[in-house]
């Protein structure tokens, strides 16, 4: 095992609104909140997060022209360690991340997020 899945998160222009439709599904309180970002938690830890997309195309489900915008965050003990399974796996490192993350590409080209410690 290489990691533990952190987070699903979902694309989108409102994040906040977003966050309230599914918290209102789930009955998953807003546990975390920034200006492009917003987690939902459920008892259990599992967590849905919302992540601003300005430009975001919506999905038209099922034409490939129009795909999902949903990736995984997976979290890791050591990130240098991970990277290199990942990689040996067949990931590929892709531009962005920030202190806490890094972003990759699975062998079919859909992005994930090695974090640690949030």
């Amino acid at each position: 095992m290489i990691g533990r899945l952190y987070s699903t998160v979902i694309d989108c222009p409102e994040p906040r609104l977003l966050a309230e439709f599914y918290s209102a599904i789930t009955g998953w309180p807003v546990t975390d909140e920034e200006p492009d970002w917003v987690d939902l938690t459920s008892p259990d830890g599992a967590r849905l997060s919302f992540q601003l997309a300005p430009d975001l195309l919506p999905p038209r489900w099922p034409d490939p022209q129009y795909p999902q915008q949903v990736h995984l965050d997976i979290d890791v003990d050591d990130i240098d360690v991970a990277q290199e399974q990942v990689l040996a796996l067949g990931a590929r490192p892709l531009p962005g991340g920030g202190d806490k993350f890094r972003v990759y590409a699975d062998p079919a080209g859909h992005p994930f997020c090695l974090v640690w410690h949030y």
